[in-house]
């Protein structure tokens, strides 16, 4: 591995252990075993490699709520029971990356002083949008356009509400299961709305 790759790496060990206001160029160095010039030479700025590094990070988790929806339902599911278990995977996601989680939360705060790593993230977000409406409905973006762009956002709301809860309070957070039982409450409060103006 080279400096700029261990480097990288420091970096995301130090963004979980230490939070991104928190990790300084002495804490990256020292983690990653070279000298403080290294971070200058490969990334210009200790800013500039700790948002690289969060942006790898983010991707690292991004990649594995992709694998946890992309997981096939088992035989005989029917679509509640598939909601549940795809929700309580991407719990188990969230609690395993829960660094990950407040690191990200930590650099929306800063968001608005880093407009480059913004537009990324922007457009990272848009890809998920439309892979989680592919994925769990499948929604293509060109065949479907906005319904694909509706109910991906709303599970990407979801993703992030959830996400907050279970950081703020792991104890009292909503699993996949009480996920599941409040979708098929506001759905049975839908269905009786709508049939009770069918027959007015």
């Amino acid at each position: 591995m080279g400096n700029r790759e261990a480097l990288l790496a420091a970096a995301k060990r130090c963004l979980y252990q230490n939070g991104y206001p928190r990790t300084t160029a002495r804490d990256i160095a020292a983690e990653a075993g070279v000298s403080l010039a290294a971070i200058g030479y490969h990334f210009k700025s200790t800013e500039a490699l700790l948002n690289a590094a969060l942006i790898d990070a983010v991707q690292d988790w991004g990649d594995e709520i992709a694998r946890a929806v992309a997981e096939p339902p088992e035989e005989g599911q029917n679509a509640l029971e598939r909601f549940e278990a795809t929700w309580t995977r991407l719990v188990d996601v969230v609690i395993r990356h829960r660094r990950t989680w407040v690191a990200s939360f930590e650099f929306l705060a800063q968001v608005d002083h880093v407009p480059q790593v913004r537009e990324q993230l922007a457009a990272g977000m848009e890809q998920a949008r439309y892979g989680l409406a592919r994925m769990l409905h499948d929604l293509d973006p060109v065949r479907d356009g906005a319904e694909a762009w509706a109910v991906g956002s709303f599970y990407q709301a979801l993703v992030t509400g959830v996400m907050a809860q279970w950081l703020v309070d792991d104890e009292r957070a909503p699993s996949g299961r009480e996920l599941a039982q409040a979708l098929e409450s506001i759905m049975s409060t839908v269905v009786a709305d709508v049939e009770t103006s069918a027959q007015g």
